[in-house]
């Protein structure tokens, strides 16, 4: 596959870990320089060091900020475009899920907060993007749903919500910043990841025997398919939604 990203300037939100670290690697891999952010310097630091490691030569800046936090998402910004001179690339992969349980048990504080990391925050980082770069230059934007914003579920009803949203956003903003930039998201199924530790810790095997191809999700499936949207190969697709779930979303109804 022909990326095209070679050369080309990223930001990752939520990159310290996770699908956000395997996005931001991927792409160093391609020879993009790559902008790690997150809340905790610490980790971000520790994140850059192993993908220079697995990269040598990679450029890499580690720049922490709170994602919810205009004023630190506008310094991240203002960085990868004084340190690499542009911005191409924007995967808006940071998300929280604070609460487990029904919707009707939902406090007011844990709800704004899970509209604020997953909803808003993408809305803030979208508009930085564009007006300190894209959209005089172009670029791609890389949204991070969830499956669970097209279904319902058990206990993660307002996280899902909040997912349900990034899909309408993405055609949205697809809509309202063509055609120079490109805005595209990834469903994710369950993935083995520290935020999703609840649903898949001591149950692989049972995940893994219910899904069609037979196995749970690695951060690497979801940074092939946000290298694919981010790249030259998908350069006539936008407004989509990409399900990278194993098939779980195939599965046969039990009536």
């Amino acid at each position: 596959m022909h990326t095209g990203l070679q050369g080309k300037t990223a930001l990752v939100t939520g990159a310290s870990r996770g699908i956000g670290k395997a996005i931001a690697t991927a792409l160093a891999a391609e020879g993009a320089s790559v902008v790690l952010s997150s809340r905790r310097q610490e980790a971000l630091d520790e994140a850059a060091r192993e993908i220079r490691a697995a990269h040598p030569g990679a450029r890499v800046l580690a720049k922490a900020a709170h994602v919810a936090h205009r004023d630190e998402a506008e310094s991240c910004v203002d960085a990868a475009i004084t340190e690499f001179g542009g911005l191409d690339v924007l995967v808006n992969n940071a998300g929280t899920n604070p609460y487990y349980g029904p919707m009707a048990d939902i406090d007011p504080t844990a709800a704004a907060k899970t509209v604020e990391v997953n909803q808003f925050a993408l809305v803030q980082w979208t508009q930085l993007a564009w007006r300190a770069s894209m959209r005089e230059n172009g670029g791609a934007i890389v949204n991070i749903a969830s499956v669970g914003g097209m279904v319902t579920e058990h206990g993660i009803g307002y996280y899902n919500a909040t997912k349900a949203a990034v899909i309408h956003l993405t055609r949205q903003f697809a809509m309202e910043l063509a055609p120079s930039v490109r805005v595209n998201c990834i469903a994710p199924g369950l993935i083995r990841t520290a935020l999703a530790r609840a649903l898949w810790e001591n149950k692989e095997d049972q995940i893994a025997a219910s899904t069609p191809l037979g196995r749970i999700g690695a951060p690497e499936d979801i940074a092939n398919a946000a290298l694919f949207l981010a790249g030259e190969t998908a350069s006539w697709m936008t407004g989509q939604t990409l399900v990278v779930d194993g098939g779980t979303t195939i599965r046969p109804t039990l009536i």
